[in-house]
């Protein structure tokens, strides 16, 4: 049997395979692991790297992502971060938001300048005591970048100023290339450019702000003798086509992605693919019962095809129970997955909430926003900012409020209100945007219109 290294290189190279390779995604997890809160342990790569050991030898993990933090280039770059100690940093500042602000007014990015050094560092060490698992090298991608340093104003500017969206593109492929060559040459297998923000736009707009300046950073990893993914978070499901006419060796995606429409666009273009266990419901919430039925799930929906990695939709939550993400590799067997087939059962029971009358509710408006958790994930951090920003104007007469499907709460809220993709935004029980953000004139007049009725 190859080791778990070859057998991640192998699939996305859409070489046969002995078996599946299993890939979970241990972000902040792995201070979990350690007794560590996410903000010491994303600090201390001696620490990053005992988690990794600790996560392989536990899942055993074929593959692993070195630090999953969206924001390390962005802190660089003069982003302002608000940190917690269960999800990874969160932007709160965006320099560029201005559309006047040039990009001389951004501070240089250099790789020893934030905690570039010490996720490097962390590589290092990974690859140093785990020399038979694949290392994931995670870049913020080009998009997502240019919209921690815009704010959600990025979508106005679009349209209005698409010149200088492009010139902050430019900058952040650069820093994209920049790092991925770092982390290649600290002992990374794989880059993976995670560009959640993707999943807000259109394909025009994708085929416009995206694919040109994430082409550039997957020629250069191919050019270096690296291999490269595209992660994706969010109903991306419009752009899938435009996903994989990219130059990147892999895709991956999460569960608001159905796997079969995936699988059949890489079969047709063969490109790898991955993904898309179930975070909240299943991982985080779930036990190890779900998780066996998710895995074979998966493995049945990718239909034993060259280039399948199974992996998580997303960064695991903080909180998994380790015996939960244990239930997976056995499952890459094909006996104990029969066996499971019959003997596993489901186990996570929800309770639907009843909605209010939103009618009886006389001059107010309520605006649910249904999110994985705005602190942690950049789509719904940007949806749930773009609809306080638009409200704050009504006063009293509009309440916000999100449902994050992290609690057995949240996902009562969301089967309530039929929300099937996150993030979403309701507006008095309706469902009115889903998985992209609109601008504030769009939510505006949403919720004018919602106070008339």
């Amino acid at each position: 049997m190859p080791t778990g290294r070859q057998l991640v290189l192998d699939a996305i190279a859409c070489k046969p395979v002995p078996r599946t390779p299993w890939v979970p995604f241990v972000g902040v997890h792995g201070g979990r692991m350690l007794g560590l809160p996410a903000d010491a342990y994303l600090k201390d790569p001696a620490k990053v790297a005992e988690a990794l050991v600790l996560a392989q030898r536990t899942y055993q993990a074929d593959g692993l992502p070195v630090m999953f933090d969206l924001q390390i280039e962005a802190e660089i770059l003069g982003c302002a971060l608000h940190w917690a100690k269960d999800v990874p940093p969160s932007v709160t500042s965006h320099p560029l938001a201005n559309p006047a602000a040039p990009l001389s007014a951004l501070p240089p990015f250099g790789l020893d300048r934030g905690r570039m050094p010490q996720a490097l560092e962390a590589t290092r060490l990974a690859r140093a005591a785990l020399p038979d698992t694949a290392l994931y090298g995670l870049v913020c991608g080009p998009f997502t970048l240019a919209s921690h340093l815009i704010g959600s104003e990025i979508f106005v500017q679009m349209f209005d100023d698409p010149e200088r969206v492009e010139s902050v593109l430019e900058l952040c492929t650069a820093i994209c290339i920049q790092t991925s060559a770092a982390y290649l040459a600290a002992g990374a297998d794989i880059i993976a450019v995670v560009d959640p923000m993707t999943s807000q736009v259109s394909p025009k707009h994708f085929t416009a702000f995206v694919t040109p300046y994430v082409n550039r950073v997957f020629d250069a990893v191919r050019a270096t003798g690296g291999k490269s993914s595209m992660f994706v978070c969010g109903d991306a499901t419009r752009n899938l086509a435009n996903m994989i006419a990219t130059t990147c060796d892999n895709v991956s995606i999460d569960e608001n992605i159905a796997l079969p429409r995936l699988r059949d666009l890489a079969v047709a273009a063969g490109k790898s693919f991955g993904g898309n266990m179930k975070l909240t419901v299943v991982f985080l919430l779930g036990r190890p019962g779900d998780v066996k039925l998710d895995a074979i799930r998966a493995l049945d929906e990718a239909g034993g095809a060259a280039g399948f990695i199974l992996a998580p939709g997303c960064d695991l939550p903080y909180d998994t129970p380790v015996e939960n993400l244990a239930a997976v590799a056995p499952m890459l067997d094909p006996y104990q997955r029969e066996v499971a087939r019959t003997t596993a059962t489901g186990t996570l029971e929800v309770r639907i909430p009843t909605l209010p009358s939103y009618a009886a509710q006389k001059d107010v408006v309520t605006v649910d926003v249904v999110t994985l958790d705005s602190a942690g994930c950049a789509p719904c951090q940007y949806m749930m900012s773009a609809a306080i920003a638009a409200t704050t104007q009504f006063g009293s007469k509009v309440r916000v409020i999100e449902h994050k499907v992290k609690n057995h709460e949240g996902i009562g809220m969301m089967c309530a209100l039929k929300v099937a993709n996150i993030p979403t935004i309701c507006i008095d029980g309706e469902i009115r945007f889903v998985s992209i953000i609109p601008d504030g004139p769009t939510i505006t007049a949403a919720v004018k219109d919602a106070l008339v009725k």
